[in-house]
């Protein structure tokens, strides 16, 4: 900060772990501008423009796109109601962790008496780091032979904690996200969709090892039984089968 009270964009990015880029990004489309000026011409951050920064990060943590925050913040929101729903989007995410962290304990001493590793303690495995539902694996056994269901268990386990953040927190929001642009009647061709179809394919090679066979065994079981591979019974299965075809589609047609 300098003398005049305001921030330059480098000191701002340092402070806030936000990075230049990023916040030179945001001016040109207009979600964060500096809206000082010194009597050098140079531009700087207020403290106003400090408080539209927390609610921007705020807002990406809900899962916003930066379109829907430029109009939030446009029209005016409620800091208090951001600051109320952020926090609900913490504690929702530790309260996750904690039931993975149960799970996990309570396998563990189940693993601790286990002669050898067999394809279903693998499966329990992956059913405890919120992969599988209890009625999954026998859908996945249908789907997966046991060499594949050995490799599908051995890399969700070598993947340590990043498991619990795809399966938990992110595969689930990324989901959300593409079947709200489904229903928003958002065509798959669309960028917004192919990206998101894009993330749940990398992030799938985690577990898969690129195999195509065990991603299309997953993917079958999923379409065969989605209440029971999410361990759900209210799951649709007519609305999943709706949104798997939608993001296949991301993937294959023309745009």
């Amino acid at each position: 900060m300098n003398n005049s009270g305001g921030w330059k964009v480098g000191p701002l990015a340092e402070a806030s772990g936000v990075t230049v880029r990023t916040l030179h990004h945001w001016d040109a489309i207009g979600v964060l501008s500096p809206s000082r000026r010194t009597a050098s011409g140079s531009r700087e951050y207020t403290d106003d423009d400090l408080v539209r920064l927390y609610q921007v990060l705020a807002l990406r943590s809900l899962g916003l796109s930066l379109e829907s925050i430029i109009v939030c913040l446009d029209v005016g929101i409620d800091l208090d109601r951001v600051v109320h729903d952020h926090l609900a989007g913490v504690e929702a995410s530790l309260a996750a962790l904690e039931r993975v962290r149960q799970k996990l304990v309570r396998l563990g001493a189940e693993l601790a008496t286990e002669q050898g590793t067999t394809p279903e303690t693998l499966l329990r495995a992956l059913r405890a780091i919120g992969g599988v539902g209890p009625g999954g694996e026998e859908v996945l056994r249908r789907n997966l032979d046991a060499d594949q269901q050995r490799r599908l268990g051995s890399a969700a386990a070598a993947l340590g904690p990043a498991k619990h953040y795809l399966l938990e927190i992110e595969w689930p929001q990324l989901y959300r996200k593409a079947d709200r642009l489904r229903r928003e009647g958002v065509g798959p061709a669309d960028d917004r969709v192919r990206q998101l179809a894009r993330r749940m394919d990398e992030s799938s090679v985690l577990f898969t090892g690129d195999d195509a066979g065990i991603s299309a065994g997953v993917r079958g079981a999923w379409r065969a039984d989605p209440a029971a591979m999410s361990g759900d019974p209210a799951a649709p299965a007519d609305e999943w089968r709706a949104l798997a075809d939608y993001l296949d589609r991301a993937r294959h047609d023309p745009a």
